[in-house]
């Protein structure tokens, strides 16, 4: 199975979060915390995670919070995963070369940067302003042997 980090997964649940709101008001961690039920420590834990890699800004005071860096629609979900988790790849020898002992005389090591390179460029493609909205997959002509097709996701309602 293939899955995100818990972590990772509260990071993307709150950057959405806080995209819903952009451009009205700065969110607070405890707001934050309210808002997508999550503990305030880990809240507190993930905001600055997000802030040290820019992806989010902060303002002390009073009416101070959390805002999104820039856009929502100019940060992508790779982005996100990246400053929770580091470098996206299918399996570690993908994006730490010399780590495994098998890595010389490994027989899937090539396609399996293939497939991380086709899972970095597909979560690359798809903006945290796209989470705000409904995704659907969009429609793809059958693949040839051998060949990995790119991931598409078009936001948009599912009818």
């Amino acid at each position: 199975m293939f899955r995100l980090n818990k972590l990772t997964d509260y990071g993307i649940v709150l950057m959405t979060c806080v995209a819903h709101d952009a451009g009205r008001q700065l969110r607070t961690a405890r707001d934050l915390a309210a808002g997508t039920r999550l503990p305030l420590p880990t809240v507190v834990k993930i905001l600055r995670l997000l802030m040290d890699r820019e992806l989010l800004v902060s303002q002390r005071g009073v009416k101070g919070g959390y805002a999104l860096a820039r856009d929502a629609g100019k940060i992508s979900v790779a982005e996100i995963i990246e400053a929770l988790e580091g470098p996206i790849g299918f399996t570690e020898c993908s994006t730490s070369p010399g780590c495994c002992e098998l890595e010389r005389s490994c027989g899937v090591r090539g396609n399996s940067q293939i497939i991380g390179r086709a899972l970095h460029r597909a979560l690359r493609g798809i903006t945290l302003a796209d989470l705000t909205r409904p995704l659907r997959l969009a429609a793809e002509a059958p693949a040839a042997a051998n060949v990995v097709t790119s991931i598409t996701l078009t936001s948009g309602r599912v009818q």
